[in-house]
């Protein structure tokens, strides 16, 4: 870890009120059509919209630059299928044993249960993990700062880069999730943040029909 970084002129480019509405509203368009889907296809994504998802995500501010977070990308059938299984026993537990009745009844509108096929049919798995720790060069470990809003502000650029190039992704998250260490052999300095599924939709796919809060619902300026 070098003690300090050199300063470099801030590329900038300034743009016109009237183009900054525009680009605004162009995005907000194109992102209020992203919808999270559990019917995926099994068709191939080529690796270099995957690796250039993950370079987008690496951009993402962390503290102290730290960038405390990793990807492991599973394409492998059988890796899946382990996952798939692993992720399926806590699932049960969660809907019999741990969920509340208010959480389960949150959940019943969406329909969603134990069962995850599309853990094993999505071309793409992307596990992120959270590293509470960085390690330099000579094996000296330094502590991380800011990791779940570091990871969390790289997830959302994650999501968004795989919208953007046309495909679909699902957050997953079975709880407890320390098995994902163990299946993709990654160390307990990590901690399993989520399971991004990544794809394209299956043919006929649905998803329901929800919206999204109003701006005076969610923000307000003072």
């Amino acid at each position: 870890m070098s003690d300090s970084y050199p300063f470099i002129p801030l590329e900038f480019d300034e743009h016109d009120s009237d183009s900054m509405l525009a680009a605004a509203q162009s995005f907000y368009q194109h992102v209020s059509q992203r919808r999270t889907v559990r019917e995926f296809s099994d068709r191939p994504v080529p690796r270099e919209i995957i690796d250039n998802a993950l370079l987008a995500a690496g951009t993402a501010p962390s503290g102290a630059n730290m960038q405390p977070w990793h990807f492991v990308v599973v394409s492998n059938p059988a890796v899946k299928k382990e996952i798939r299984v692993a992720a399926e026993v806590e699932e049960l537990e969660f809907y019999t044993h741990r969920a509340s009745q208010e959480w389960l009844d949150a959940l019943a509108p969406l329909g969603t249960d134990e069962h995850k096929p599309f853990l094993e049919t999505a071309p793409y798995l992307i596990v992120i993990f959270l590293k509470k720790f960085s390690f330099d060069e000579a094996g000296k470990r330094f502590k991380n700062y800011y990791t779940a809003e570091s990871v969390g502000i790289a997830t959302g650029i994650l999501i968004t880069a795989l919208h953007t190039a046309g495909l679909v992704t699902l957050t997953h998250t079975p709880s407890p999730m320390k098995f994902l260490n163990k299946i993709l052999d990654r160390p307990s300095t990590e901690r399993p943040y989520l399971i991004l599924v990544a794809g394209y939709p299956e043919d006929g796919a649905t998803v329901p029909d929800i919206s999204k809060l109003p701006l005076e619902d969610i923000a307000s300026y003072i």
